[in-house]
C-alpha cells in the first residue's frame, strides 16, 4: 500500500486542507507533528513543555484524516532541524512520497510535473493509485526542447489512461523549470512532482516560500525516488 508522509507544524496552527485529506483518502497516510526549537533548548525539555498540547492537537488532526476516509497513524517529533527530522522519519516508514500541505479545496485537477531526473514510473503508478477511479483530472506537464521525450510524454499519458484517468499533456520549452511549473499551477488544485525535479527542494523546504506563497501553490506532492527508499 502507498504511504505518505504529513509534516505539520503542529504548535503553530499548523492545518491540512479538508481537500488534501479527501485526495490521500486512498492511501496510508502518517502525520507527522513537528515543532522545530532554538537550538538552546533540549528537546526532552520542550517535550515535558509541550507534549500534551501537541499530542491532542495531532490526535484531532489524524481524526480528521480518518473521518476523510483514509488510514492514518501519527508521529510526535520535537527538533532543531526540520528538513533532516522529516527525511528520517519518511524513511523509517518507508514513505512512497511527502505531502506539503497548501490551500485548496475540493481537488478536481492535479498537475504532475515530469521535467528533470525523476523516476516516472513510480510517479505514474503513485498517481493511478492516488485518483483511483475518482473524477479527478490529470495534467502532465514537462519542460523539454526534445522531440523523443515529448514522445515519452505520450506514452506516460496513455500508461494513465489505460487506469481510466482523464489525461492531457503540456510541454513548455523553457531554461527554467521551476518558473514555469509556478506558471502552470492556475488552473490545478494540487501538484505531483518527484524529489529529482528542478528546485524541487525550494518548494518542499521553503527557500523559495516567497515566490510560492505569491504564486498560491496548494499541495504539493514529492514523490521519493527507489534510491532514497532503498538507502
Amino acid at each position: 500500500m502507498t504511504h505518505v508522509l504529513v509534516p505539520v507544524a503542529i504548535l503553530e496552527g499548523g492545518t491540512v486542507s479538508p481537500g488534501l485529506m479527501n485526495l490521500l483518502g486512498t492511501v496510508d497516510v502518517t502525520v507527522l507533528g513537528y515543532h522545530v526549537l532554538p537550538e538552546q533548548t533540549p528537546p526532552d525539555q520542550a517535550r515535558l513543555q509541550y507534549e500534551d498540547h501537541a499530542t491532542d492537537a495531532l490526535e484531532d488532526l489524524t481524526d480528521e484524516f480518518r473521518t476523510a476516509g483514509g488510514a492514518a497513524d501519527s508521529r510526535l517529533v520535537f527538533t532543531h532541524d526540520r528538513e533532516q527530522t522529516v527525511e528520517r522519519v519518511a524513511d523509517e516508514i518507508g514513505a512512497n512520497a511527502l505531502a506539503i500541505s497548501g490551500p485548496t479545496g475540493d481537488v478536481e485537477r492535479v498537475l504532475v510535473s515530469l521535467s528533470g531526473d525523476v523516476a516516472v514510473e513510480r510517479i505514474l503508478s503513485f498517481v493511478a493509485e492516488l485518483v483511483g477511479d475518482r473524477d479527478i483530472g490529470v495534467t502532465l506537464f514537462l519542460v523539454t526542447e526534445e522531440e523523443a521525450t515529448t514522445q515519452r510524454l505520450e506514452s506516460a499519458a496513455e500508461r494513465l489512461r489505460r487506469d481510466g484517468i482523464s489525461v492531457q499533456t503540456t510541454v513548455v520549452a523553457s531554461d527554467s523549470p521551476f518558473e514555469a511549473l509556478i506558471d502552470e499551477v492556475p488552473g490545478h488544485d494540487a501538484v505531483i512532482m518527484g524529489e529529482k525535479a528542478p528546485s524541487f527542494r525550494s518548494l518542499v523546504f521553503g527557500e523559495e516560500s516567497d515566490r510560492v506563497a505569491s504564486a498560491s501553490v496548494g499541495p504539493v506532492l514529492v514523490v521519493r525516488s527507489a534510491e532514497t527508499l532503498d538507502t
